[in-house]
């Protein structure tokens, strides 16, 4: 079995698309497998952590979410947190609450997600401690 998170950007509480150019640019050190036009990447930090990104392109629209699932502990949530800093980006656990980085984000999220947002510095040790108070 594995676990998915969600990198979605909200503006307005609408889903907004996500920067293909600056998501590209913060994968491109770690992709092992895949590409942006092939809608998966597969990428390894550092520490050897793996991650399988999926990311369904529009065109000049964007990416409308990046879902990453098999990731490790360590390294790689790091590097999926500065992805979703940079990207402008909320991480959506599949079954838990909104992680944001700034409060003031936190007007743009949807209505159901507003209340239970959790504020995150963009670090593999927050990330997981996030994880772990679940």
């Amino acid at each position: 079995m594995s676990y998915s998170i969600f990198l979605l950007r909200f503006v307005d509480r609408e889903v907004v698309p996500l920067d293909t150019e600056r998501f590209r640019q913060v994968t491109e050190p770690y992709v092992v497998a895949g590409s942006l036009e092939d809608g998966f990447s597969q990428l390894r930090a550092e520490d050897g952590g793996e991650a399988d990104l999926y990311h369904e392109s529009h065109g000049e629209n964007g990416m409308p979410c990046v879902t990453a699932t098999h990731f490790a502990k360590g390294a790689m949530l790091g590097v999926l947190s500065r992805l979703a800093a940079a990207l402008g980006a909320s991480i959506v656990p599949q079954d838990g609450d909104s992680l944001i980085f700034h409060e003031k984000e936190r007007r743009h999220l949807p209505a159901e997600l507003q209340g239970n947002a959790v504020v995150i510095v963009p670090t593999a040790d927050a990330l997981q401690a996030a994880f772990d108070t679940r």
